[in-house]
């Protein structure tokens, strides 16, 4: 008992560690695959998000890669992105759906009948639990009939439950990510710019905002944007063409 608690929580601490330049498909690819190493009897697990309305599958992982099954489990992904079938119902009200056996249960006939086709039995659906307004559902196949009861259903439930906490978490990183990144960009703007005023006010004695004047007018006048125009300026006074590349930009007479 001890040992396969203490497997649990490697298994859980592995899945759940975010990995350097990890983006939000990359963790929950992680996660279906280890829905299908980790749950007994899963053959096939998915993720679903409801993307402007629509159902669209982000993430899918199959135990095997046998071509032959492919055209059928084509067909139960189409039926996997309908507006009238078990996974949409699961995004929409935010509840799990169990198909303890396809082959007896009549709720979506459709449905059905293309997961029987594609070598299951019985299914869930687990809606993803995230901090975020993303609407997102699990789907785990069997071959087996009644698989995800009892135990495997409380497994797959803390899986969930992790895979929530990773996605918000991937989104919270790539989000500070981005804004490091904008403002390591404004910093370096700031900077060039800086320099580019400094040698203005250096050269014709100008004030700090008369000289940001200048630079203005002449990002304005040649269509260039004030970053590039202030990196123009300061390459070119390491260069000794200032005079020329002033002359150029028209922010001083020929």
């Amino acid at each position: 008992m001890a040992e396969g608690i203490l497997e649990l929580a490697q298994e859980l601490a592995e899945i759940s560690r975010l990995v350097e330049d990890d983006d939000v498909s990359t963790t929950l690819s992680r996660f279906v695959r280890r829905m299908v190493q980790t749950v007994p009897d899963c053959d096939e697990s998915s993720l679903t998000v409801l993307a402007n309305g629509q159902p669209e599958i982000v993430a899918r992982y199959h135990r095997t890669t046998d071509p032959i099954s492919e055209p059928p489990r084509a067909a139960l992904d189409a039926e996997l992105t309908t507006k009238s079938g078990p996974v949409y119902d699961t995004l929409m009200y935010g509840e799990p759906r169990r198909i303890a056996d396809l082959a007896v249960d009549y709720r979506w006939p459709e449905f059905a009948a293309a997961g029987i086709n594609a070598g299951y039995r019985s299914c869930l659906f687990l809606p993803l639990p995230a901090a975020n307004d993303d609407v997102a559902t699990f789907s785990l196949f069997s071959g087996k009939p009644n698989a995800f009861g009892g135990t495997s259903y409380d497994l797959v439930l803390l899986l969930a439950l992790h895979a929530g906490a990773a996605f918000d978490n991937v989104q919270l990183y790539n989000d500070s990510t981005q804004l490091v990144s904008q403002l390591q960009s404004a910093l370096a703007n700031r900077t060039v710019i800086g320099q580019a005023q400094g040698i203005l006010m250096h050269r014709y004695d100008l004030s700090p905002d008369t000289a940001f004047t200048v630079l203005k007018r002449g990002s304005q006048d040649g269509n260039l944007k004030l970053r590039a125009l202030a990196l123009e300026l300061v390459e070119a006074q390491s260069n000794g063409t200032l005079t020329q590349t002033l002359t150029n930009r028209g922010l001083i007479s020929g």
